[in-house]
């Protein structure tokens, strides 16, 4: 299945000469697209027995593989496997890069989290996210010229194969049932059992999983690290640690709350939510996931392309009232997301309670039944309800 990520490529390189590093969760297409974006490019694989003596002759012998004087694309996947990746990029990209290669560089895990040590690669790559299919990605695959572009149609059988199988292209394509339970079960397999190994020092995997399912359990509500330590009988201290693991191996992403110009607010329980909304149980809490990773893909697009600074809060005070998201820009409100099942709910009141408080431009209700409508959005300065269809279509 074609990505958009395979136009980021080529836009990348027509542009610019560093690497460039596509990380994101395992099985959301990062290799198809790296070996689409151009049909002349070399391929190397951690993962692959040869491959991995290669890269541990070092970048001299890389080079004398691909062969110096042809200029192509070239692509090391999973990289970020090998103890000492971060010293053989700088040593190949100094030596026998310099813009003669198009290199692309992948990862099931967060490539910027291990730049740590003095052999930093910061200046020779730009950090590109790769998260699963979207609302608008369905709809084209065209890099937007802006942040928002104007509503694209998407059918409604669409939406609910996207809704129901999630955003990772296999499941998405079949629709079908049976599969995802068996491609579920084996992608959480591999991510527990070798993705971890690989990236991390931990031994306790058992209590790693049990913590990954009760996370699952309470996509969208309050992280309680006290509760969670009781449960799985370890330290507060692990459960923190081991929660940033679940992160950059991309199983779910915390949301923490604004608390400028808002009087009451909490101050610091996040959110945490899945990468795949599909393994959410209840169908309100999937789809309050399903805006968080459609509203998280945005901010990290438009961050990854140098738009500007971005971030993704939610709002809440003491005394309960809430939004469940807010998109700020630069350091300022941009607008706030109320998601909402069904129409028949009426506008929430939270939302004009908290756009005039934090000066938000848009405030939005997103509903999951409404019919899809042709009208942009964000024309709009106050509170209204719009279609979901509608709405995750002017995003990424």
């Amino acid at each position: 299945m074609k990505r958009r990520y395979e136009a980021l490529l080529l836009e990348h390189f027509k542009h610019d000469r560093q690497m460039a590093f596509l990380a994101g969760p395992r099985q959301v297409g990062k290799t198809t697209t790296c070996t689409n974006f151009t049909a002349d490019h070399h391929y190397f694989n951690w993962d692959n027995e040869s491959d991995r003596r290669l890269f541990l002759q070092g970048p001299a012998a890389m080079a004398e593989k691909i062969g110096i004087s042809k200029s192509r694309a070239i692509v090391f996947d999973e990289l970020h496997k090998y103890p000492h990746w971060r010293n053989f990029l700088k040593g190949f990209y100094d030596s026998y890069a310099g813009g003669r290669f198009n290199i692309v560089v992948t990862g099931s895990s967060r490539l910027d989290v291990y730049r740590k040590g003095a052999d930093s690669l910061m200046g020779r790559y730009f950090l590109y996210r790769m998260h699963p299919l979207s609302i608008a990605e369905l709809a084209h695959q065209k890099i937007p010229e802006g942040e928002i572009s104007l509503p694209h149609f998407v059918s409604k059988s669409d939406y609910e194969f996207l809704e129901r199988f999630g955003g990772f292209p296999e499941p998405f394509l079949k629709h079908n049932v049976r599969f995802f339970n068996r491609w579920k079960q084996t992608r959480l397999k591999l991510l527990f059992r070798e993705d971890l190994r690989d990236v991390t020092r931990i031994n306790e995997v058992g209590q790693v999983e049990l913590l990954a399912e009760f996370i699952r359990q309470q996509s969208g509500k309050l992280l309680n690290y006290a509760s969670l330590a009781r449960k799985i009988r370890a330290s507060q201290d692990s459960i923190r640690r081991w929660i940033e693991v679940l992160e950059s191996l991309y199983y779910s992403f915390m949301l923490r709350p604004w608390t400028r110009n808002v009087s009451r607010s909490l101050l610091k329980e996040p959110k945490i939510y899945l990468m795949d909304w599909a393994m959410v149980d209840d169908p309100g809490a999937r789809f309050e996931n399903l805006v968080a990773c459609h509203l998280f893909k945005a901010v990290t697009w438009w961050q990854d392309l140098g738009l500007g600074e971005y971030g993704l809060y939610f709002l809440r005070t003491k005394d309960k009232r809430e939004v469940d998201f807010l998109v700020c820009k630069d350091g300022h409100p941009w607008f706030i997301v109320e998601a909402k099942s069904s129409q028949t709910r009426p506008l929430s009141k939270s939302l004009a309670y908290f756009q005039t408080r934090i000066g938000a431009k848009h405030a939005f209700q997103v509903v999951a039944d409404a019919e899809f409508e042709k009208v942009d959005c964000f024309v709009y300065d106050y509170p209204i309800k719009v279609p979901a269809r509608t709405f995750l279509s002017q995003l990424v």
